[in-house]
């Protein structure tokens, strides 16, 4: 279930890998410029095949830190190698294969011997511990557009899952931790092992394998290893119905659409519009269903997970001109300003965006600009607050990629929006309740405004 959930994630990450200003050209693959590094900026997929990784594969990515990440230049190298050695260390001992002689050398906070320090006490290295380190290495960034990923093949005959692609309190890799109780199931592909369970949207997780989604009012983040298994036993509640039941759940072969704007009408001269995703056309998808210029736009963005900041521009087009949505900030030097794609002609219509916690990057990016610039009305959930800045990719000698933010954004108020959020303006949460029964809450708000 949640290697589905990452999987989309991965992919509106790399989509935020675009140029960091939305007004520069598309980066072509090119070196990066640290002797040390070697990482690759690259925009292409990584290679469905490459050697293993190696000790050469974690000094590319400690040098690709140092040099591309947003703060790399005056970075504590030695928390880096720090981060990189305690993920080693920790996944040897999980496997039974700690060894005696490993131990951090003394570091100067001189990059390069620091390096040749720490690469001699690794040796030859172990390839699961290496990547957990690069893995381990990442996460002691805390940034939520820092990742590194690895691709995986497809397996013969296509995907497989359980077909649970949503979740009320996912948020990326991890489980909100502001979520509240209950955990419930936001969506179930079409004939999938969790359809012919007959596991529905709405349907309550009580506990996955025995353990419970929530301890009192905290999300249990124990739960993503089970959840990312191929078998599991989840305990099932069906809110209109209060039964209660545990279903054994396997993965096998999965359908997957690609992404698509849809849109209804609600009522007169009101059009409904839901966009999954900022991915590349979206904009274009969503003003071709506003053709007839309805004189108000219900636009759907809960559980849209980011994409481009050029169909953030474009799309905010339609509504404004001559606005400021937001700010790519550098290290050192003045922000850049991101400004609406004029060239969009004009919808005329009145503006109402509904968000949850699911609304991430981009998605925080286009709901932050229609907020500060009193360009609509957000209703439901305050958004995810994972919009640190748009990530670029380097490849590594391993087929991985890392991505890191080259810059930071920044709403058009110049406010930080990462870690906190985009409020919202009248709250109307979706219950378990509400997906088992039809009911929409945020929409009938909507209609109430309009």
């Amino acid at each position: 279930m949640i290697k589905a959930l990452c999987a989309a994630v991965l992919v509106a990450a790399c989509s935020m890998s675009a140029p960091a200003l939305a007004s520069a050209p598309t980066p072509q693959p090119k070196p990066a410029t640290t002797p040390g590094g070697g990482c690759t900026a690259s925009m292409a997929p990584p290679p469905e095949s490459a050697p293993p990784t190696s000790v050469n594969t974690l000094r590319q990515a400690y040098f690709c830190v140092l040099d591309n990440y947003y703060s790399g230049p005056v970075m504590d190298a030695k928390a880096l190698l720090k981060s990189a050695f305690a993920a080693y260390t920790q996944n040897l001992m999980r496997r039974g294969a700690d060894r005696a002689d490993l131990g951090l050398p003394a570091l100067t906070g001189n990059r390069d011997t620091d390096w040749a320090a720490f690469a001699k006490v690794l040796g030859a290295g172990d390839p699961a511990a290496l990547r957990a380190a690069i893995t381990g290495m990442v996460a002691g960034l805390h940034d939520n557009h820092a990742r590194w990923v690895r691709p995986t093949p497809t397996p013969e005959g296509g995907p497989t899952g359980t077909g649970i692609v949503g979740a009320s309190a996912q948020q990326g890799p991890e489980l909100d931790p502001a979520a509240r109780p209950p955990l419930f199931i936001t969506r179930v592909l079409p004939g999938s092992p969790a359809a012919k369970a007959d596991i529905r949207a709405g349907d309550i997780i009580v506990k996955v394998n025995g353990v419970p989604a929530f301890i009192g009012d905290t999300v249990n983040q124990s739960i993503l290893d089970a959840l990312a298994s191929g078998t599991v036993r989840l305990t099932l509640k069906r809110p209109a119905t209060g039964r209660t039941r545990t279903v054994e759940l396997k993965e096998g072969p999965i359908t997957r659409q690609p992404p698509a704007v849809t849109s209804k009408k609600l009522a007169d001269g009101v059009a409904y519009v839901h966009l999954p995703g900022f991915y590349e056309g979206a904009a274009g998808q969503v003003i071709a269903k506003l053709q007839g210029k309805p004189k108000a736009v219900v636009l759907d963005l809960r559980g849209n997970g980011g994409g481009s900041p050029r169909e953030v521009t474009r799309l905010l087009g339609a509504f404004a001109h001559g606005k400021v949505t937001s700010y790519f900030c550098p290290l050192k030097g003045d922000c850049v300003p991101n400004r609406t794609d004029d060239s969009v002609p004009l919808l005329g219509s009145r503006l109402v965006v509904l968000t949850d916690r699911g609304c991430a990057s981009a998605c925080e990016d286009f709901s932050a600009a229609v907020k500060d610039n009193d360009l609509g009305t957000l209703i439901g959930t305050r958004t995810a607050g994972a919009v640190s800045g748009p990530g670029e990719g380097y490849l590594l000698d391993d087929g991985s990629v890392l991505l890191l933010p080259r810059v930071r954004h920044l709403g058009p108020a110049r406010e930080i929006i990462d870690t906190i959020g985009v409020p919202v303006d009248h709250y109307a949460p979706m219950t378990a309740l509400d997906l088992a029964t039809g009911r929409d809450p945020g929409v009938a708000k909507a209609l109430t405004l309009l």
